[in-house]
């Protein structure tokens, strides 16, 4: 692999202080499994639903998540398996020991 531009570390560093923040990774990972609606969101990790349209928009603008709208609602789901997969290998990481 070759190393990435500037201009791409600089967005790669910006990506990450995204993923910095324990609420977003708890979006990211109730939307691992299944598309999920804003109010099954809030529901579910017990948030409002103004903070959980507030960082699906962060994160749907550094295209980590996506929307699908269906009827009235629109449901986020990870934007890809690079998304999902560098997710599940992070989890991995911090639970092994050592």
């Amino acid at each position: 692999m070759t190393m990435p531009t500037e201009s791409d570390t600089a967005s790669l560093a910006e990506t990450f202080k995204l993923l910095g923040d324990p609420t977003r990774l708890r979006i990211l990972f109730y939307c691992l499994d299944a598309p999920r609606s804003v109010g099954d969101i809030a529901e579910s990790l017990h948030l409002s639903q103004s903070l959980v349209s507030h960082h699906l928009r962060l994160l749907r603008s550094a295209r980590l998540v996506r929307g699908d709208r269906r009827a009235r609602q629109i449901f986020y789901a990870l934007s890809d398996a690079h998304v999902s997969g560098m997710l599940m290998d992070m989890a991995h990481h911090v639970r092994e020991d050592g």
